[in-house]
C-alpha cells in the first residue's frame, strides 16, 4: 500500500515538471526572447519552491509565480512562466479558505505590473492592456475556477454528511417514538386509573360516614379507602419509573368524553364539583389538541382534589374564544382529613410540560384556603408558518463564483481583444518590406530613406540579438521584416548619423544566429 507522503511527493514532482518544461524550452523554440542560462536555472528553482509550498501556503506560491512573470516581461505575458501562473492561481482558489487575501494579492500584482510598465515599458498602452488581460485570464479566471471546484466538492461532502445525519436522526426518531409510546401508556394509566382509584376512595369515604352503618362495615369502608389511596400512590411511583427520561409524553383522553361529561361523572362519584360554563364558546373547541390537553388538566386537578382535599367544593370554569381556550379548577378547604399529597408532583410537572410545549400557559398553586389550577391552550394556526429554509450556503457561494467567472470572462475577452487589436495594428505599421530594405544603401541621405520607411518603428527592439553593436553616436531604428504576429520574426536595423544612413543590419529571429553580411546578401537577393 502506497504511503500518503510518497503520493504527495510524486504529485508535487509532476506539477513541478509541468511548470519547468515551458520555462526551459520556450526560449529554444523562439516563443520568448533568449535569456542567460543562470536566469533559466533560477526560474526553475523558484518554481520548485513554489510547488513545495503550494499545499500549505498557496498564496505564497502564486506570489512567486507572479514575480517570475513580472521579472520576465512587464506585461506578464510570457510562455515560460504563464502555465505556472495559471496553475498556482487554480491551486489558490482550490486550497485557500478565504477570498479576500487572493483579491488583495491580485490587486498588488496589478499595481506592481502597472508601475513596472510605467517605468521601463516601451509602449505603455498596449502593454497595460496585455497585462490586464493576462491578470484576468491567467490569474482571476483560474482562481475562480478553483473556488468553484472547491465549493462543489464541499457541497458534495456536505450532502453526504447530511444524508448520514438524516439516517441518524431517523434512527433516533424511531427510538424516541418507542419511548414516547411507553410514556403514553404510562401517562394514560396514571391519568385514567389514578382518577378512577381516587373516585373509589371518595366513594369509600362517603360510605364510611354514611348514617346507619355498623362499626364493622365502617372499618371495612375505611380499609377500602386506605387501600385505594395506597394503590394510587404505588401506581404513581410505577408510572414515574416508566416515564423517566422522556420529557414530552403523548396525552390521550377517553374517546368521546367532553369536559362537561368528565365533571358530571366526578359528581356522580360523590365529588362536590360544580360546572361553570360561563363565557364558554363551543365553537372554540374545534382544536383537537386543545380539547385533549384541557381534558387532561381537568382530570388531573379533580383527581388531586379528591385525594388531597376530600369533601372540599370544586369549581370547573371554561372560557373559550378565538385565541384559545382556558380551564380553571379551583378547590376549597377540605372538610375531611385527606391523605397527604405525594412528594413527586409528576402529574403537575407533566401538565406544565404538555401545555407549554404547544405555546400555552400553566399555573398551579394555593388560592385562598384551597388550591387552583389554570391552563390556557392557544388554537393552532396554519397561516403565517415560517418559510422553508433557503438553499445551503454552499449553493449561494457557488452561484456567486459562477457570476464572477462569467463577469471575469467577459471583461477579459474585451481587454484581450482590445490588446490584440492594438498589437496587430501597431505591428503591421512597423513592417519594412525586404525589397525596400535591399534597395537602401549606406550613405544615402536620411530624408530620402525616411520617405521609404513605414509609419512606425518597433518600440521593443530585439537589440540583444543584433549581430554587431550599434555604431557609437548613431540613431538606430528597428523594423519588422514580416507581418506575422505572435511569433519571433527577423528585424531590420537602420542606423543614422549626421543626416545619412551609416549602417543597415538584419537581426535574426529567436533561435537563429547569422552574420550581418550573410543576412544582407540574402535579403538583397
Amino acid at each position: 500500500m502506497e504511503r500518503p507522503g510518497v503520493v504527495s511527493f510524486a504529485r508535487g514532482a509532476l506539477l513541478w515538471a509541468a511548470f519547468a518544461v515551458p520555462a526551459l524550452t520556450a526560449d529554444r523554440v523562439g516563443l520568448n526572447e533568449p535569456r542567460p542560462g543562470w536566469q533559466q536555472a533560477a526560474g526553475v528553482v523558484v518554481l520548485a519552491f513554489a510547488v513545495a509550498v503550494s499545499r500549505r501556503l498557496p498564496l505564497v506560491a502564486f506570489g512567486l509565480a507572479a514575480a517570475l512573470n513580472l521579472a520576465a516581461a512587464p506585461a506578464m505575458f510570457t510562455v515560460s512562466y504563464g502555465p505556472a501562473l495559471s496553475g498556482c492561481a487554480l491551486l489558490l482558489g482550490l486550497r485557500a479558505a478565504r477570498a479576500r487575501p487572493a483579491i488583495l494579492c491580485f490587486t498588488a500584482v496589478g499595481c506592481a505590473g502597472t508601475a513596472r510598465i510605467a517605468l521601463v515599458g516601451i509602449d505603455p498602452a498596449p502593454e497595460w492592456l496585455v497585462m490586464t488581460g493576462t491578470l484576468l485570464f491567467g490569474c482571476v479566471f483560474p482562481w475562480l475556477g478553483g473556488r468553484y471546484w472547491q465549493q462543489s466538492r464541499e457541497l458534495a461532502e456536505a450532502g453526504w454528511l447530511r444524508a448520514a445525519r438524516l439516517e441518524d436522526e431517523a434512527r433516533f426518531a424511531e427510538e424516541r417514538a418507542r419511548l414516547r409510546e411507553r410514556a403514553r401508556i404510562a401517562q394514560d394509566m396514571h391519568d385514567s386509573l389514578g382518577h378512577e382509584l381516587s373516585l373509589i376512595a371518595l366513594r369509600a369515604g362517603a360510605l364510611q360516614v354514611a348514617p346507619g352503618l355498623g362499626g364493622e362495615h365502617r372499618a371495612a369502608a375505611a380499609d377500602l379507602r386506605t387501600a385505594a389511596a395506597d394503590a394510587t400512590d404505588r401506581l404513581h411511583r410505577i408510572i414515574g419509573v416508566l416515564r423517566e427520561g422522556d420529557d414530552e409524553p403523548v396525552r390521550l383522553t377517553p374517546a368521546g368524553e367532553t369536559l362537561e361529561q368528565l365533571v358530571a361523572r366526578a359528581a356522580e362519584s360523590g365529588l362536590a364539583v360544580r360546572w361553570d360554563p360561563a363565557g364558554h364558546d363551543p365553537a372554540a373547541d374545534s382544536d383537537e389538541v386543545a380539547e385533549r390537553l384541557l381534558h387532561r388538566v381537568a382530570r388531573e386537578a379533580l383527581t388531586n382534589a379528591a385525594r388531597h382535599a376530600p369533601g372540599a367544593p370544586v369549581a370547573v370554569a371554561v372560557t373559550g374564544h378565538a385565541a384559545g381556550t382556558s380551564v380553571t379548577i379551583t378547590s376549597g378547604r377540605a372538610t375531611q382529613d385527606g391523605s397527604p399529597p405525594s412528594g413527586g408532583g409528576t402529574g403537575l410537572l407533566g401538565l406544565r410540560a404538555a401545555v407549554t410545549s404547544v405555546g400555552g400557559e400553566f399555573e398551579a398553586g394555593p388560592h385562598g384556603e384551597g388550591f387552583r389550577v389554570r391552563a390556557f391552550v392557544p388554537r393552532r394556526r396554519t397561516a403565517g408558518l415560517p418559510a422553508r429554509p433557503g438553499r445551503a450556503p454552499f449553493a449561494h457561494a457557488r452561484r456567486r463564483v459562477a457570476v464572477g467567472l462569467v463577469t471575469a470572462a467577459g471583461v477579459g475577452v474585451a481587454l484581450v481583444g482590445a490588446a490584440v487589436g492594438w498589437y496587430a495594428w501597431t505591428e503591421k505599421r512597423s513592417v519594412l518590406e525586404p525589397a525596400v530594405y535591399a534597395a537602401l544603401r549606406p550613405g544615402a541621405p536620411a530624408a530620402d530613406v525616411e520617405r521609404m520607411l513605414p509609419e512606425r518603428d518597433v518600440r521593443d527592439p530585439p537589440a540583444e540579438r543584433a549581430p554587431t553593436p550599434e555604431p557609437e553616436g548613431a540613431d538606430c531604428r528597428y523594423y519588422r521584416a514580416s507581418g506575422e504576429l505572435f511569433v519571433s520574426v527577423d528585424h531590420f536595423r537602420l542606423c543614422f548619423d549626421a543626416g545619412r544612413l551609416v549602417a543597415k543590419d538584419v537581426v535574426p529571429r529567436a533561435g537563429l544566429s547569422r552574420e550581418g553580411g550573410e543576412n544582407d546578401e540574402e535579403f538583397s537577393r
